[in-house]
């Protein structure tokens, strides 16, 4: 990987950053919330995830023991605004029978004491977290120092030359930690900062180039082809 490429993504941080600020992002009142959370917004926004997450509270199924020992049926109507009700409360009972038999029934104690690389390969051996939700899972409810790829590091990332449409998670989340600061804190709010400009500015169709903060900082002869 070349050093200017590595600069690159450092430069869009940096423009990131100072047009949001802090953004203090995942919301969540406990690291099981976070998790519960990373598993919900899978394929749906985040407006829906907040009132899946109100109807769990609601019903005191906002704990690991609790969707344990909450029948499926109960547990989809609760998360039923999130989408995929049903797929999305099999995974819950899936991940908190996991947490339950394994850490002291919280997702930091399921955690604890393993590398990152463990308790990544572990969380991806359960059914229905891949990738995105398991870094997810390390980096907001953990403070593990790993970067979470999504749609939009993608869309953004290939509009700027940096990496391939086509590009793989892994390629792109070992490409960022090799070009920022290693710290959890700072790989936060860069990818709360790729969503919130990915939502803004950076749309699948239609991108507002004119008012992106990264705006300046493309340079190609024709984006009809690379933004249709």
């Amino acid at each position: 990987m070349g050093k200017q490429v590595l600069s690159s993504i450092e430069e869009i941080r940096i423009l990131i950053q100072n047009h949001y600020g802090p953004l203090f992002w995942w919301p969540g009142d406990s690291p099981d919330e976070i998790a519960i959370g990373a598993i919900l917004t899978q394929n749906t926004a985040w407006k829906n995830v907040e009132k899946a997450i109100d109807n769990m509270k609601k019903a005191a199924l906002l704990s690991f023991p609790a969707i344990c020992q909450c029948d499926t049926t109960t547990l989809g109507q609760a998360v039923r605004p999130s989408g995929y009700f049903n797929q999305k409360a099999k995974k819950l009972k899936i991940l908190a029978k996991k947490v339950c038999q394994n850490g002291g029934k919280t997702i930091t104690g399921f955690l604890k004491g393993k590398s990152t690389e463990t308790a990544r390969k572990q969380l991806l051996e359960i059914w229905g977290i891949g990738p995105e939700t398991a870094d997810s899972i390390l980096l907001y409810a953990d403070n593990r120092r790993i970067f979470v790829v999504d749609a939009y590091t993608k869309r953004i990332f290939s509009r700027h030359g940096i990496s391939a449409p086509d590009a793989d998670y892994e390629t792109i989340r070992k490409m960022v930690e090799d070009a920022i600061l290693p710290d959890s804190t700072v790989y936060n709010e860069f990818h709360a900062g790729i969503v919130n400009l990915g939502k803004d500015f950076c749309h699948r169709r239609n991108p507002d180039c004119g008012r992106c903060p990264l705006g300046h900082l493309l340079k190609l002869p024709d984006r009809k082809e690379i933004f249709s």
